[in-house]
């Protein structure tokens, strides 16, 4: 089974969810390109995200869905909004979405959770969910414990549930890996970071476009709330503190405004530019569209040639 057998799109891949980042222009090429794209609802309130909503149906008749984050203070108001317009699907994280899946069920939208481990995942599967996105810690922003790889192939062993596998995926290659390991698709966040139709500021296109593999450090990890983002000197000086068991009150004056400063006024200095270890992989801004042509024609690629591997 492919994803695109779940959900009625060309190609196997979402396009992540990236908190104040993947707005309707984005989702609009990704779906319009065969992909699912995907609103997120950092910093909307309800009719900032019926208008998103609204601006995407305008502009496409293709499949997308809406990413919340369950922990959002007006999470309640977004979840009616996302059920009276009757959206396709939704991802969810940070926490169960339990509380709102029979609202969910009663307006006729798939779920499909973002989980870091077997457990949640069973937990889901239980639950009754359409699949679940199976997350590495090679991922951009907020991030579990485990490995892309291990996670994803535990998964799919043991949870009788489609998985699509997420954290550090970029390319054609990583979509044939996912595949390989037992899961129905992929989903991409960072790899999107550098799509033209992100509305993000060019210095922080840049900063991932220039990453290596060594670019991006995680903070967080004493204080149990680990974050995967290019290194700065505002995140140098974070982990310098971290080392020195500084409270957590003062660590957090630094990130306090943070992911603003990079999202919306592009401050690569002290701003917080989430994303994945596969930067190292983005190479240049381009269209959306041409983003995922490029994965699917390497994908296929890739797997002609195994088609010859004997083992």
């Amino acid at each position: 089974m492919l994803l695109t057998e779940l959900i009625d799109i060309k190609y196997p891949i979402i396009q992540g969810g990236m908190q104040h980042i993947t707005r309707s222009p984005l989702v609009i090429a990704v779906a319009e390109a065969g992909g699912l794209g995907l609103l997120t609802t950092g910093a909307l309130d309800a009719e900032g995200l019926r208008k998103e909503i609204q601006t995407v149906r305008e502009n496409t008749d293709k499949v997308f869905g809406v990413n919340l984050n369950l922990l959002q203070p007006n999470i309640d108001e977004l979840v009616e909004v996302v059920c009276q317009e009757k959206v396709p699907l939704v991802t969810t994280g940070a926490g169960s979405p339990k509380k709102y899946y029979d609202q969910f069920l009663a307006a006729g939208i798939k779920v499909i959770p973002v989980v870091a481990s077997v457990k949640h995942a069973q937990k889901m599967k239980d639950l009754g969910v359409l699949a679940v996105v199976a997350e590495g810690q090679a991922a951009g922003g907020h991030i579990g414990a485990s490995s892309t790889m291990p996670l994803v192939r535990q998964i799919t062993e043991q949870v009788d549930i489609p998985v699509i596998a997420a954290g550090g995926i970029g390319d054609g290659r990583g979509l044939v890996a996912a595949l390989a390991l037992g899961a129905v698709g992929v989903q991409m966040g960072t790899v999107f970071l550098a799509a033209q139709e992100t509305p993000i500021p060019d210095s922080f296109k840049e900063a991932v476009v220039s990453a290596n593999d060594q670019a991006t450090t995680v903070t967080g990890r004493k204080g149990g709330h680990p974050v995967r983002a290019i290194n700065n000197e505002m995140l140098t000086q974070y982990l310098d503190l971290e080392m020195q068991n500084t409270p957590e009150e003062e660590l957090e004056k630094l990130t306090v405004g943070s992911l603003y400063r990079a999202v919306v006024e592009g401050d690569t200095k002290t701003g917080t530019m989430m994303s994945g270890e596969i930067a190292g992989l983005v190479k240049g801004v381009r269209p959306a569209k041409e983003i995922i042509e490029e994965i699917i024609q390497e994908a296929n690629d890739c797997l002609s040639q195994l088609s010859n591997v004997k083992l």
